[in-house]
């Protein structure tokens, strides 16, 4: 380990140099109040940022042990700490000056969500940030001097501003820490209150705008109808009264523009945790719910879809059904199948993203259409079934169905962004207007698990492996452009960027052609909570500084559109669900 004054002696002999020449700062120094390790110097001013952690011990950091003293507090002050260090990037580093990424300092802080992230770790010894610079260039010239000055000046005062509990808000750290262990509480005590969804009072769930997921200002707060009404006493925040969706089958209700399809996309997700007066920061969801949707032209692969489309005209096998470009009606029985296959205990759905002769099959049709001719069983028929005997609960948006009160449990309707519980007129309508249509199954409800043959997971581009993603919506593997646009519950390119890690990680270690996708994933899940994201990173390669966990009905959704991909049936005995 080297000084501070010695790479500000080599910055200044370089000055002027080819870029290339920045790779003899790669290494240690000793700045008293930290250290700063520079792992690795990109080799032009305009490839990706120079990676670069520092590391200040965790009794000069000096945040208090309770602060951290379990995961989900931990995470939490993991999280505060990168904002805090973004925000104080913001204040001191004047941004880009130069060719490509000169003067620019990242750290991969988060939107509105609290994940987990590879960019902060902190424990009874330490606390390390990792972040990326872009150091300073002209064309393709060394400027040592701007260099010196980010280093020497802006750097310790971004590191001192963000990294030391002293200089920090105590007060918000608190409550940043005690607000994301409240609504993991209240997660963890849905199941046995026999709820899916709590929704507090006084929350705010639209947002600013479709670019923006700030609460909206001067919205309507949301209050819970009070035959739904649940209190739950958290840790740190005493009791907190809200709406408690029951497990079960619910429709959200009501015309248009009046917050069904708002309530829906908080409740989605509602299986992350929120910031402090983020409007949803109790807005607490199983962590099992998944969004379900057509998705006309994704790739399926050998996926159990008979209990949905049988006996299609073109004698497809429906039990091992594979398509490289999938309908509505057969890609959202897919995403169906999968989700369950998962271990998924709430489907969500949302009418406007549904295929329509998928979710309904009305009593006019049936009669001039025959069954024999129909070859989907509508999931109006399945629904039922799913939760009595699987115990997948079901919470549907649907304005343009009555079929549907028949087999629900509960009916929420949203009047001006306000839910009223209308179970009980709902069924006064369904007995004044009977509807004669005829349940049509065939068979009960089954699936089966699919186990991914490794071979075909192929990660690498010519010799190079390439695991990567294009912002939010892509997934890289070697030549792989793994579309998951419409995979809704992912909410930052860290976590995009980690699935195809996660991915890579899966074939090599626990994919052997012979256990399911679920048993795979799991055991991937199992490697992150041991060892954390770090365990993902590719052998011989540097910590990774922008990674997000994401959850595993994620990861399967981007292997499951896999273009490469094959997979063979599997026979799997019941074991715990996710």
């Amino acid at each position: 380990m080297q000084n501070k004054e010695k790479l500000l002696q080599t910055l200044k002999r370089i000055d002027g140099r080819g870029y290339k020449a920045y790779t003899d700062i790669e290494g240690i120094y000793d700045f008293k109040k930290f250290k700063l390790y520079i792992d690795h110097v990109q080799r032009d001013p305009f490839a990706s940022p120079s990676l670069v952690r520092v590391e200040v011990p965790a009794k000069d950091a000096a945040f208090p042990s309770e602060l951290f003293g379990n995961f989900q507090r931990k995470i939490a002050l993991e999280d505060y700490i990168s904002r805090a260090f973004h925000s104080t990037i913001n204040h001191y580093s004047g941004g880009k000056s130069g060719s490509g990424h000169s003067g620019v300092i990242k750290i991969d802080s988060g939107n509105q969500e609290v994940l987990e992230r590879s960019c902060v770790n902190i424990n009874s010894s330490k606390l390390e940030v990792r972040f990326s610079m872009g150091l300073p260039a002209r064309g393709r010239r060394v400027l040592g001097k701007a260099a010196s000055k980010m280093f020497a000046h802006i750097l310790p005062k971004i590191v001192n501003d963000s990294c030391f509990y002293s200089n920090l808000n105590s007060q918000k750290v608190e409550e940043h820490v005690k607000t994301v262990e409240d609504a993991g509480f209240i997660r963890d005590k849905l199941d046995e209150m026999g709820l899916v969804t709590f929704v507090a009072d006084g929350s705010i769930l639209p947002r600013e705008s479709g670019v923006s997921d700030k609460p909206l200002k001067h919205a309507v707060e949301f209050r819970s109808p009070e035959s739904l009404t649940v209190t739950i006493e958290t840790p740190n925040h005493g009791p907190i009264t809200g709406m408690g969706i029951p497990k079960g089958v619910t429709l959200i209700i009501g015309g248009g523009y009046h917050g069904k399809s708002t309530l829906l996309h908080a409740v989605e997700r509602g299986v992350y945790n929120h910031l402090p007066q983020d409007g949803r920061e109790f807005v607490v969801t199983c962590s099992s719910a998944v969004k379900i949707r057509a998705e006309d032209g994704r790739r399926v692969e050998k996926v159990d879809i008979s209990s949905f489309i049988h006996n299609p005209p073109a004698s497809l096998n429906t039990r091992e059904f594979s398509t490289e470009n999938a309908s509505g009606s057969t890609s959202q029985a897919s995403n169906i199948i999968e989700a369950v296959e998962m271990g998924s205990k709430l489907l969500l759905f949302d009418e406007d993203t549904s295929a329509t002769n998928f979710m309904i099959r009305d009593e006019r049709m049936q009669r001039l259409v025959a069954k024999e001719k129909e070859p989907i069983t509508p999931f109006i028929d399945r629904v039922r079934e799913l939760y009595e005997k699987h115990g997948t609960s079901t919470v549907i948006v649907m304005g343009g169905s009555g079929d549907y009160f028949e087999v629900a449990d509960n009916i929420i309707m949203m009047d001006s962004y306000r839910p009223y519980n209308v179970t009980g007129k709902a069924r006064e309508v369904a007995r004044d207007l009977p509807v004669n249509r005829i349940r049509e199954v065939g068979c009960d409800f089954s699936f089966s698990h699919r186990s991914p043959q490794p071979e075909s997971i192929k990660p690498f581009k010519g010799r190079k492996l390439k695991l990567d993603c294009r912002g939010l919506s892509t997934v890289l593997v070697g030549r792989e452009n793994v579309d998951i646009s419409q995979v809704e519950q992912i909410v930052h390119p860290s976590q995009t960027r980690a699935i195809a890690y996660a991915i890579y990680h899966a074939s090599r270690k626990h994919m052997d052609g012979k256990t399911s996708l679920l048993d795979v994933l799991k055991a991937v899940k199992h490697d992150i909570e041991e060892g954390g994201l770090d365990v993902l990173a590719l052998k011989g390669r540097k910590k990774p500084n922008n990674l997000a966990k994401p959850r595993i009905f994620e990861i399967a959704a981007a292997v499951n559109r896999l273009r490469t991909l094959k997979m063979k049936m599997v026979e799997v005995q019941k074991k715990d669900q996710i």
